[in-house]
């Protein structure tokens, strides 16, 4: 039967449309009930709150537009008309830590064949927002989609309404002076050619040119805006305290996605924004993430106290460790390395299949923990998409950070920062397509040469370690990539004594690509549950071939999941400009 689901209007950054039979959920509540975000309310700041960057008003604004007629904010709904039944496609369409858990949540309700009722009545409740303008810059040409990740480090919820006191202490929030600076920014890049989605951290203090603004560091961008847009709505006589917040936060995210698309190059096609009271939510409802730490730690500014070793986090606990830079090794880069893994582990989770079947309480609790708290823009089909998402990627995702410099950049009023190039970045950005573009025109092996390397770099090879040797799955995986096979996973199994590498259905040539680059005294088996393209190797106790030493590892070399070496801008200088990366047990700073 095919039914269809008509669009609902959406007013500014709100739900969708309802049907007749639903309460009004977006009632805003008193004009005296709200916060300002945007400036000093005058509340005392908690003791566990570090002292924040005031975002000023812009020194040389622009002429102040006259009063705004258009509707397009806020307008009255329109009489609602009966909602067809739903139609189910069977075409599928185009999918911080703080911000990629939303969505692999999202995407499993469609992997897991949920019921498409159901499915309906959560795409009605979604936040969205008029964030998206037309991308200023050319796509790339495979058809990848660009979409920017933020973890808002705000103290109201997704509909304007102030946190409550008790949900400030909660979350080691504090109360904070005019803070909606952007803790978490990353931007996911979904190929079209079947490859991995990659996701680009970009550090929170990165020292930026923000367009109107000059010079600043990137998480300012969003409040700069936000603080800006509030003034004005309120000398055009706006007085609603939830309507000045919606409509400001709109502003403040696009002024960020326009920062965000000059600094990469990139167009920003989808948008997506959670807050704190959001992460807790989000992570509660998945019964939390295992991490491992290298030391101990103790942090009054994130309230991060955690013993060493591996343990499973959740909720406050979650949130804090994503949050934590202060008394860390390498400061904001230390913590994007946190996030990539507590990312990692989440897609690894809600992946696995074992957490969510239809029905289900966790479910149900993931619906609504993702539904009051997560913002998308208003163009974004999640629902088609995430089909897209599973099919062309199978949900993986790899993780890397922009090229910097010197993480103590001095700044003339923003204090310390991370030095940029974006030149570099730009480069790094594109090369993320290119490098794609290049594999597939090296398919003719050249006059004299070896193309194992072109046949390699089709095959991922997720590496596991079914030893007590500390770090060799690591060791293996350097030796394979080394070998120009792309690293997939790399984690410990369960116990065993022999050694194999299993293969994809009907790709036998690339599993014993695999062993031959290992020594060639391993046994090769089939493994039907294996998608295309992919190998799994099992270390054994009986493991000698290349990386056996453990010896060969590049923990500390790379960009904190993938391997990559990150580009350092400081002329070669000390390595504080690189995050120590997790080593064979995934254990971070």
């Amino acid at each position: 039967m095919n039914y269809r689901r008509p669009d609902g209007p959406v007013s500014g950054r709100g739900r969708q449309q309802p049907p007749p039979s639903r309460d009004d959920r977006r009632t805003p509540p008193p004009a005296n009930s709200g916060r300002v975000v945007g400036g000093r309310t005058g509340g005392r700041r908690d003791r566990h709150e570090p002292e924040t960057e005031r975002v000023p008003r812009r020194d040389d604004p622009k002429p102040r537009p006259a009063p705004r007629t258009s509707d397009a904010r806020w307008q009255p709904r329109p009489e609602p008309a009966p909602r067809p039944r739903p139609r189910r496609t069977s075409r599928p369409g185009l999918t911080g830590a703080k911000t990629v858990v939303a969505f692999l949540s999202v995407l499993v309700l469609v992997g897991t064949g949920y019921y498409w009722n159901r499915i309906d009545s959560f795409t009605d409740d979604l936040i969205t927002a008029d964030v998206i303008d037309a991308p200023p810059v050319e796509k790339p040409a495979d058809g990848a989609i660009d979409i920017l990740m933020v973890g808002m480090d705000s103290r109201t919820d997704a509909q304007g309404h102030p946190l409550s006191d008790e949900q400030l202490a909660m979350l080691s929030a504090g109360v904070a002076d005019g803070e909606q600076n952007t803790d978490t920014l990353i931007m996911i890049r979904i190929p079209n050619d079947g490859g991995p989605a990659v996701g680009v951290s970009m550090p929170r203090d990165s020292y930026v040119d923000i367009p109107g603004y000059g010079q600043h560091k990137i998480n300012s961008a969003y409040a700069r805006a936000k603080n800006d847009a509030l003034a004005r709505f309120r000398e055009e006589g706006v007085s609603d305290e939830a309507k000045l917040q919606v409509d400001s936060n709109q502003e403040g995210a696009k002024k960020l996605i326009e920062t965000v698309q000059e600094l990469t190059g990139a167009g920003i096609d989808h948008y997506a924004e959670v807050n704190l009271l959001g992460f807790y939510d989000i992570t509660n409802a998945i019964g939390g993430i295992d991490v491992c730490l290298n030391a101990p730690v103790d942090d009054e500014y994130s309230g991060a106290r955690f013993p060493a070793g591996p343990q499973n986090l959740a909720g406050v606990q979650a949130l804090a460790f994503v949050r934590q830079r202060h008394g860390l090794p390498n400061g904001d880069l230390d913590r994007i390395v946190r996030q990539q893994v507590f990312m990692s582990g989440m897609a690894k989770k809600v992946f696995s299949g074992d957490m969510l079947t239809p029905g289900s309480e966790t479910l149900d609790k993931l619906q609504a923990a993702i539904q009051k708290s997560v913002v998308l823009d208003q163009d974004w089909n999640i629902m088609q998409f995430a089909q897209q998402m599973i099919g062309i990627t199978g949900g993986k995702v790899e993780f890397k950070t922009i090229p910097h410099g010197t993480i103590d950049l001095q700044t003339e009023s923003d204090g310390s920062a991370v030095e940029i190039d974006p030149t570099e970045v730009k480069d790094f950005v594109s090369g993320l397509i290119a490098k794609k573009d290049d594999d597939k025109g090296a398919g003719e092996p050249q006059p004299g040469g070896d193309d194992s390397s072109v046949d390699n770099s089709k095959t991922t090879v997720n590496v596991r370690n079914a030893t007590d040797r500390g770090g060799l799955a690591g060791s293996v995986a350097d030796v394979l990539g080394a070998e120009g096979f792309v690293k997939g996973e790399v984690d410990n199994a369960d116990p065993r004594d022999s050694t194999v590498v299993r293969h994809a259905a009907g790709e036998k040539d690339a599993g014993d690509r695999v062993a031959a680059a290992l020594g060639g005294n391993v046994q090769v088996e089939e493994d039907a549950n294996l998608p295309v393209g992919s190998v799994t190797v099992l270390l054994g106790a009986d493991y000698e071939g290349p990386g056996a030493s453990g010896s060969d590892s590049a923990a500390g070399s790379g960009d904190g999941l993938s391997g990559k070496r990150l580009v350092d801008l400081s002329g070669g200088g000390p390595a504080r400009t690189q995050a120590q990366q997790p080593n064979q047990g995934g254990c971070v700073n």
